[in-house]
This record gives C-alpha cells, sequence and structure tokens, in this order.
C-alpha cells in the first residue's frame, strides 16, 4: 500500500508513537510518505529516523514566520510549482483563492504553501492517514483541493484534538471533517465517547491505542531494591500543566519528609513551559537534592533512566484550557519495563493500568491521595515485582505495538476493499 501520513510538526521526540507507525508499516513493505509542517527546532532525533532514512521521504510546508516573507516566496511558488504544470497547478491555484475567505491571510497562506508541498510529488495514495483533528481538517482541505489524492482518508485523534480545541473553536470544529472522513481512530473507548458527542458517527469510529510499546525495545526488568540504594522515582513528561507534575512534585515532598530513615531520589524527565515554576516549588519545599528536573533526553538515554528506577509516576490532570491526556505512552513503557505505577483517574489512564495489580490510581490534584499510595509502595518494595510483571503481561496483551500495527494493516485493507 501507498500511505500517506500528515503530520504537524516532524520528527519530535515526545511523539513516538507516530514515528512507531511509520517504521512498523515501512517493515510489513508499505510505502509510507511524511507530509509535515515543518522540523522540530534543536530537538534530538530518534535514532529510527536516521535508520528509515525518514526525512529523504518527509516533504515540508516550508512557510517562513514573517508575512512579507511568505507572500514573496509564495510569488516565486506560483511559477515553480503551480504554473509549472499548469493541468493540476492552475485549478488548484483558482481554488485556493476562491476558498479562502477575504480577510483571513493566514489561512490563505497556510493553505497555499501546504498545496504547494504536495504537487511536486504527484502521488495517488490508497491511504491518507492524518494524525490529530486539526491535520485532519487540512489534509480535508487539500484533499477537496486536488493537491494530495488517495482512495482512502482517516484520521487519529489523540486528546488535546478532542477537549481542547472543540472548547477554542466551537463544538462542531469537526463537523465537515467528520462527513468526509473514511473512518475515524480514537486511543480509548471514553476518547471514542468523546468523539460522538462532537459528531463523529459509530459506523465510521474504531478503538486503537497506537500509542503502544515496541516491546522489542524494553526488556523486562523487574524493579528490587539493593542493600543501601535509594528509592528511585521517576517521571517522564513535558513540564506542562496537564502532567499534573506539582501534585506528584508536592507528594514525593511530604514522603521524603515522612520517612527520614529512608534515602528517595525523584528524576523528572522532559523540556517545558513550567520549567521555573517548578524548580521554584521544589526550592521552597526544600527537596532540591532529591527531585531533579533533567531537562529533554534521547530516547536510549530515557530506557536507562527506566532501567535505573524503582517507581514511575504519572499524576495527570485536566488542564484549565480543557486540554487532557489521550494514552500516555510512558505508562506502557514504564508497565512493559517493570515498573510499579501512581497515576490519576484522568481521561484514558483507567483503561492502561490496573489498579490495585499494576499500580494504584488516584483523583487528580489529590496530594494526600498520591501520597498515602506513594508511601505504601516506599515501605513495602516487596510487592514491586508481582506489580512489574502484571504490568508487563498487561501491557503485553493490550498495547504490543506489534499486534496493533497488524490490527492497523488490517483496518487499511478492510477500508480499501
Amino acid at each position: 500500500m501507498k500511505i500517506a501520513f500528515l503530520l504537524g510538526q516532524f520528527p519530535t521526540l515526545s511523539e513516538t508513537f507516530i514515528l512507531n507507525q511509520i517504521t512498523g508499516l515501512i517493515d510489513r513493505g508499505h510505502q509510507v510518505d511524511i507530509y509535515a509542517s515543518k522540523p522540530k527546532k534543536n530537538s534530538t532525533i530518534h535514532p529510527d529516523v536516521e535508520k528509515y532514512k525518514l526525512l529523504e521521504k518527509t516533504y515540508y510546508d516550508n512557510q517562513p514566520k514573517q508575512k512579507s516573507v511568505a507572500y514573496k516566496n509564495g510569488f516565486q511558488l506560483v511559477f515553480t510549482h503551480f504554473l509549472a504544470n499548469p493541468v493540476k497547478g492552475l485549478p488548484i491555484l483558482i481554488k485556493i483563492l476562491k476558498f479562502v475567505k477575504p480577510g483571513k491571510s493566514s489561512e490563505l497562506l497556510e493553505i497555499f504553501y501546504s498545496a504547494a508541498s504536495c504537487l511536486p510529488i504527484n502521488e495517488n495514495y490508497d491511504i491518507i492517514h492524518c494524525h490529530f483533528g486539526i491535520i485532519g481538517i487540512k489534509g480535508m482541505i487539500l484533499k477537496d483541493l486536488g493537491a494530495i489524492t488517495s482512495q482512502k482518508f482517516l484520521v487519529s485523534f489523540y486528546g488535546l484534538d478532542v477537549t481542547m480545541l472543540p472548547q477554542m473553536k466551537g463544538h462542531d470544529v469537526y463537523k465537515a471533517l467528520f462527513k468526509k472522513v473514511d473512518l475515524v481512530l480514537g486511543l480509548t473507548t471514553l476518547m471514542n465517547k468523546q468523539l460522538i458527542e462532537l459528531g463523529a458517527s459509530p459506523e465510521k469510529l474504531k478503538k486503537l491505542p497506537t500509542t503502544s510499546v515496541n516491546l522489542t525495545n524494553y526488556k523486562f526488568n523487574p524493579s528490587i531494591l539493593s542493600e543501601n540504594e535509594p528509592i528511585k522515582l521517576l517521571t517522564v513528561a513535558r513540564l506542562v500543566e496537564k502532567k499534573g507534575l506539582e501534585y506528584s512534585i508536592k507528594a514525593v515532598s511530604k514522603v521524603i519528609k515522612d520517612n527520614p530513615d529512608r534515602r528517595i531520589n525523584y528524576r523528572i524527565i522532559g523540556k517545558g513551559s513550567l520549567r521555573k515554576n517548578l524548580v521554584q516549588l521544589i526550592e521552597q519545599l526544600g527537596v532540591s537534592p532529591q527531585i531533579q528536573l533533567l531537562g529533554g533526553m534521547s530516547q536510549t538515554e530515557v530506557k536507562k533512566v527506566y532501567n535505573d528506577s524503582h517507581i514511575f509516576i504519572l499524576s495527570s490532570i485536566t488542564a484549565s484550557n480543557g486540554d487532557q491526556e489521550g494514552l500516555p505512552t510512558v505508562l506502557q513503557e514504564a508497565q512493559a519495563i517493570g515498573l510499579p505505577i501512581l497515576s490519576t483517574l484522568h481521561s484514558g489512564i483507567p483503561e492502561t493500568i490496573v489498579d490495585g495489580k499494576s499500580g494504584f490510581l488516584v483523583p487528580e490534584k489529590d496530594v494526600d491521595a498520591l501520597t498515602q499510595k506513594l508511601d505504601y509502595l516506599v515501605k513495602n518494595p516487596q510487592v514491586w515485582p508481582e506489580m512489574g510483571m502484571q504490568g508487563r503481561k498487561f501491557v503485553e496483551t493490550n498495547y504490543n505495538m506489534d499486534k496493533v500495527m497488524d490490527q492497523l494493516v488490517e483496518i487499511y485493507e478492510q477500508i480499501l476493499s
């Protein structure tokens, strides 16, 4: 099959679940081309991007930020892309000018540059697969214009596009998309219910947990506390509101102070806008020696820290702007390694943790509940290996990327037939 993946930024280290889909399809003998807005600046690149030579298969919009430059470069693109192939390009250019309403210059530029990036490729794909709802809307427009063509058109939703975007742009933001799309993929049962509330047809809707794990890359390593070893807690997350890091930091601080006879270290891997606030919080709580913000890391580096940890924490919350998690891949990764989990009753997380067996789930923003469960785990390291084994089995059964990729290919084949 020939498949076009439409994305936002690519490559970006926080979206390894999309990278896994691309490489999984290539491994199964399918052609995958990638259309993206721009590369992620100053981002560590996952080794698979180079291994599979994905940048050679990626086509960028390359829209300049400055409008005057965008218009100047766009004028050149009219000749080099649209008029160079007048049979296809000229009708598309006319449609773009008719499509965009007066006063919507930003929208005009975005569609113009996206269409221009598609024109030189001139492929008729079997599948166009858009990732995130907002990219689905752009893909729908490009398909309507004839800039990119395919037999079937799919959109995957991941979280903020279901919760935050409809609050910003209106409940009917996907009304046109849901009419034209051939299939909608959601990560969880809860997410699919939310998509139906937004107007998706149940007949066009499937659940597929594409934020799954390539288990060959995550060897089982059960948590065992060696003599004289500190208890090592870990969070891997972007430093943004919905990750609820202030609550896990407060809970860890309490447990540290309530257990002066135990050495406890808490490492947080990730970058984000809240770093300064979190540093201040850690200093105010007086736990700077025990809680470290390690910044961003490559996937290889993250796996080393997983293997050198005992307990994984992710205290996700609903952000003030409505943003929620979809299905955090880090929870599957941590369980695959064999770490007991402490997380929250938030969005799709209860579908990925077996509460009381592979980990514990507590209400959002409940520092006391987080503290209580973490205190139990800290004081009872003998339960860690069994909890880790339960988590590994659960991931093997439900979130094995190989199985999920086979399901995705089967979905493609079904809608094509």
